[in-house]
């Protein structure tokens, strides 16, 4: 099988090339312009930031990408699907907000921000995901299916949970509406915390199956009613409903791979990483810890598994920055993900990749 090939750019500048016209001419050289824009609707899926973290991908990069796909016809906007957890990005409205405060707005990018799975996250198309072992039908943002053409911008960091946040996680978790997040990170199902429950009957009225009881004022789920859709934790005013978040990570990264391939067959992708500002742990988080490795660069491929192949070895080939949480945990592993959260198997999700046909973890990288 031929390798995929990865383009590369290191982030050193000079007087006359500045980060964004590298990140263009990156674009170019990775082969963008293969794609037929025209007329076509392109959803650029980025990670807005959740409100308090700070390592999230500057807005000026979403801006060089979507002018450069104006610049070839298409009709670009940015997107994600709100959270599973609660946060500043848990329904449309709280998401539009928290991503116009940190810059993904009209008049910093160019273009309309859409929350892909609608205001309270329900908004999703079932997609047969080819040669799915653990998924069969994804659900996805709707937004991002009724696109012509996917394009995937993502901060590459570390993260507690896959072991990075890589093209892969950007895609597959971030594409997925409230039900399908659910189904990625839960063996089990939902759950109420008494003590925030006030009763209100909201979880009852969203569920189809009646698995929402409310017993002396206070709800609980019948789960052998429920299916996992996770409404009842959009509409709970008490943030009182809650999911189990208890799958085993192996099976997390590859029913993540899987929704990554839901959301690429059929149509074309383009798939480019930011190795800035690596942090230990997801942009979801509401804070975010020093940077675990020196800035690497800019990586691109129509390949999302070469790609996370690739940014994964560019980072275990750094040194970990003095006082990082990377430089604390040693290198017990010779490999920086693992160090810094030892629980994690990062490559799970890769080799599923390959077996389903998503991508090859082979690659050729082009440094330009």
């Amino acid at each position: 099988m031929e390798k995929s090939k990865v383009y590369f750019c290191d982030m050193h500048t000079t007087g006359d090339r500045n980060l964004l016209q590298k990140l263009e001419n990156l674009m170019k050289k990775a082969g963008i312009e293969s794609i037929d824009f025209k007329e076509k609707f392109v959803a650029v899926k980025m990670h807005f930031g959740e409100p308090g973290n700070l390592a999230y991908l500057r807005a000026n990069y979403a801006k060089v990408v979507c002018d450069y796909v104006k610049k070839l016809g298409g009709k670009p906007f940015v997107t994600d699907c709100n959270t599973l957890y609660v946060g500043g990005r848990k329904n449309a409205l709280d998401h539009l907000d928290s991503a116009y405060t940190n810059g993904y707005n009209p008049f910093m990018t160019g273009v309309h921000t859409i929350i892909a799975d609608g205001l309270k996250g329900t908004e999703e198309h079932l997609v047969p995901v080819e040669n799915g072992v653990y998924v069969k039908e994804a659900k996805i943002g709707s937004a991002i299916m009724d696109a012509d053409i996917v394009i995937s911008l993502t901060h590459f960091k570390g993260h507690e949970l896959t072991g990075f946040g890589g093209a892969l996680k950007n895609l597959g978790m971030g594409g997925g509406s409230r039900a399908g997040k659910m189904e990625m990170h839960s063996a089990g199902k939902p759950q109420v915390t008494q003590e925030n429950c006030i009763g209100c009957g909201k979880c009852q009225k969203i569920c189809a199956h009646g698995a929402p009881i409310i017993t002396e004022g206070k709800a609980h789920i019948d789960h052998d009613k429920c299916v996992g859709c996770g409404r009842c934790i959009g509409v709970c005013p008490k943030d009182a409903v809650e999911a189990a978040f208890d799958e085993a990570n192996d099976v997390l990264n590859c029913k993540i791979a899987e929704y990554s391939k839901a959301i690429v067959q059929n149509r074309p992708n383009f798939h480019i990483s930011m190795v800035v500002d690596v942090a230990p742990f997801c942009d979801c988080h509401a804070e975010n810890d020093i940077a675990i490795v020196p800035d690497v660069g800019m990586f691109a491929s129509f390949d999302p598994v070469a790609l996370d192949m690739a940014c994964a070895d560019a980072v275990n080939k750094q040194p970990a920055l003095p006082g990082s949480l990377l430089e604390k945990h040693g290198h017990d592993h010779h490999d920086h993900f693992t160090d810094v959260s030892p629980e994690t198997n990062w490559i799970s999700a890769l080799k599923h990749g390959v077996e389903i046909g998503l991508g090859s973890m082979e690659y050729e990288l082009v440094e330009i």
